[in-house]
């Protein structure tokens, strides 16, 4: 089907619209909101105890969530690309269960488990243990929101790059930990770190699991998004546009990685 060069140029502009509006416009009126009363009032809004508290706890839970994804995210790939077993159907579609389950149920869910009154809470506060309003649930949450991304972007690179070359290591002698570092990982590295960066992406962004398990405690366990949100609730609209600018300013390094990783992985995968 042959489109005119008018409707071509229309359904463009149509396409630059809908972003201007859904995104670019938003965006760039946070970030004029945010600077409209100078530099230095955004920085005494971002180094308040509570914003410095809520941005530790952000990249606290997100450097224990995305390693642990990471890990399982590489070992079921290998599985669903490499494996053969019962109810690998199933695992393929429990693993997309975040991007279907609403993140607001995932909390619910999590404190049904380990909530005091939860199927492991009882015990777990017997021992001491507190998950639900304490950090550990906001890292259980973050984990399971964030967990298909780096199994669904190792998958497919898995698939495509066979195992010749890992049968070939074993024929040399080398043992499976050895094939994995010298032959696998090189292989596969540009989908994990494609993987790793949507994970932080999600892991910093995410708000719906973390409102529910959290608590809300200022200083204990509010996050960036939650400290957003409790601002805005609170009528202190300059303290939630400058930590709304700087999530933004995180989501934007986070394209920026994309946008570099994808080529290398593009050429790699064709390679």
């Amino acid at each position: 089907m042959t489109v005119s060069r008018p409707w071509r140029i229309a359904l463009r502009v149509i396409g630059l619209a809908y972003l201007a509006a859904l995104l670019l416009v938003p965006v760039a009126i946070i970030f004029y909101r945010t600077f409209e009363h100078g530099v230095m009032a955004v920085w005494d809004s971002i180094t308040t105890p509570a914003a410095v508290s809520a941005f530790t706890l952000t990249l606290e839970v997100t450097l224990i969530a995305v390693p642990l994804n990471t890990i399982f995210g590489i070992v079921m790939a290998m599985a669903l690309a490499r494996g053969r077993f019962k109810g690998k159907t199933v695992l393929n579609a429990l693993i997309d269960l975040p991007f279907a389950v609403s993140p607001v149920v995932i909390g619910l869910s999590l404190i049904l488990v380990y909530g005091v009154r939860g199927w492991f809470g009882g015990a777990l506060a017997d021992a001491g243990i507190q998950v639900i309003f304490s950090t550990p649930g906001i890292v259980l949450a973050t984990i399971f929101v964030s967990l298909p991304f780096v199994v669904r972007e190792v998958t497919p690179v898995l698939k495509e790059v066979g195992n010749e070359q890992e049968q070939a290591a074993a024929t040399l002698g080398a043992n499976g930990w050895q094939s994995f570092w010298r032959v696998t990982l090189p292989a596969i590295r540009w989908g994990v770190a494609y993987g790793v960066v949507l994970s932080v992406a999600r892991s910093i962004g995410e708000f719906g699991a973390v409102s529910v398990v959290s608590g809300k405690i200022s200083g204990e366990t509010e996050t960036m998004t939650l400290l957003v949100e409790k601002r805005f609730s609170n009528f202190d609209l300059a303290g939630a546009y400058a930590a709304s600018a700087l999530l933004a300013v995180i989501a934007l390094l986070t394209l920026l990685a994309m946008t570099l990783i994808k080529p290398r992985r593009e050429e790699e995968d064709h390679g």
